[in-house]
């Protein structure tokens, strides 16, 4: 699946990723998961998508947001949007899609691989972008989780498909007790 000489960039949509691993009963480990990445080919950036609430004194992922940032991640965040739903719950929004999509065209000249953390359908087109353009589509995700978190045309349309939990003793740690933001939208 990954050659050694390959010039591989990550593009891990956290929210997506943070859902997926819940999913199958565990948090990822970044520090591993980068460190098994940079053993697969030459990593060039991997890059971590949130979206961050602004106004509360104290968020969860910011801890997390400021270790990938002095960890080797290039760290994309914006602001979310809260609102409340017609059942009166209060919801955050933050969707990452562009910037992620934005980024790994403007990569694409400069990499043989990239690998999507992100079973999100939205992506097709971006995998489908950059295989035009000669690069290897990866994308990580689960089918094993009800329902799966993969959208079957991403699926088809990368080059290949890695099954997160077959990356779980690899990547993974014991879940934390508390809830992260990262279940936004």
């Amino acid at each position: 699946m990954f050659y050694r000489d390959e010039r591989l960039a990550l593009f891990i949509d956290g929210s997506n990723l943070y859902a997926a691993a819940k999913s199958l009963g565990f948090d990822i480990d970044y520090k591993l998961l980068r460190q098994e990445f940079m053993r697969r080919g030459k990593l060039l950036r991997a890059f971590y998508y949130t979206a961050l609430l602004e106004n509360d004194e104290y968020s969860p992922i910011r801890p997390l947001v400021d270790w990938l940032h002095y960890n080797g991640f290039s760290m994309v965040t914006k602001p979310a949007k809260e609102y409340t739903d017609a059942m009166g719950r209060r919801k955050v929004k933050g969707n990452m899609d562009i910037e992620l999509t934005v980024d790994a065209l403007e990569l694409a000249d400069h990499i043989d691989h990239a690998v999507l953390f992100s079973g999100d359908g939205d992506f097709r087109p971006l995998a489908a972008a950059l295989q035009r353009k000669g690069v290897r589509v990866s994308v990580v995700s689960t089918i094993r989780s009800q329902p799966p978190m993969i959208a079957d045309e991403l699926r088809r349309q990368a080059d290949n498909f890695i099954e997160l939990e077959e990356l779980k003793d690899v990547i993974g740690r014991p879940p934390r007790e508390f809830d992260s933001p990262e279940d936004q939208d």
